[in-house]
């Protein structure tokens, strides 16, 4: 559900602090040599590396809990990057890709675009070209793990909610006034203000404009996980 995706990336970035700004590039090419090349100009900006010669060294070898994009050959002994890309799928490592491929390989490039690689640079590619494909699937792997960060914070900020302060939440993020609030619960406006300011305040919302848009966004991950 991109849709669903893009709300909560959206939604994170306006909830959000500042990023750590350590990120690695995988480097997954049975090239040593450009293999060599690529991890002098990402660490030239302050990234770091990781590389292989092989996808079954990558899938294998531990990597840190951190943003990063993987820099993949689309020909690779024994498997292409369609093949490999599925594996990650299977595997859940949702790293970006960014594809590197030779002049006879186009029309398989434009099919592992089209199954989510975020940018292929045909060899031989400047290096600017390289730093801003990789640029890019770091910036959309910080935007995934944030998105995925808010909706969990809230799915567990609204697990602390007792039936009645969830119950006047959503109410009141619906629009409900609070005296409409108290009609439909049968309590009085007082009581209404009580769990909602709870509400709000196990929420961690400033404003009744941040608890609707937790409303929305945790409205819209408990869809996507009755739905996955």
């Amino acid at each position: 559900m991109v849709w669903f995706q893009r709300f909560l990336e959206n939604m994170a970035l306006l909830m959000s602090h500042s990023p750590d700004d350590r990120a690695i590039v995988y480097i997954v090419d049975d090239d040593e040599a450009l293999r060599r090349g690529l991890d002098r100009l990402f660490r030239s900006v302050s990234l770091e590396t990781r590389s292989y010669g092989t996808a079954r060294e990558f899938i294998d070898a531990q990597r840190p809990d951190l943003p990063g994009c993987i820099v993949l050959d689309v020909r690779l002994p024994g498997i292409n990057g369609l093949e490999f890309q599925a594996q990650l799928g299977e595997l859940g490592i949702n790293l970006p890709v960014v594809l590197i491929t030779g002049h006879g390989d186009i029309p398989m490039t434009v099919r592992a675009m089209k199954a989510g690689a975020v940018d292929f640079l045909p060899k031989p590619f400047r290096d600017q070209d390289m730093l801003d494909a990789v640029s890019t699937a770091i910036n959309r792997d910080r935007s995934r793990r944030a998105a995925e960060d808010l909706a969990a914070g809230l799915k567990g900020r609204f697990a602390t909610l007792s039936t009645r302060e969830r119950e006047v939440m959503m109410l009141a993020t619906s629009g409900r006034m609070n005296k409409q609030i108290a009609g439909d619960l049968g309590l009085s406006e007082v009581t209404v203000k009580i769990h909602r300011g709870a509400a709000m305040r196990k929420m961690g919302a400033r404003t009744l404009a941040d608890l609707v848009r937790m409303a929305d966004a945790l409205n819209l991950a408990l869809e996507h996980d009755a739905n996955t």
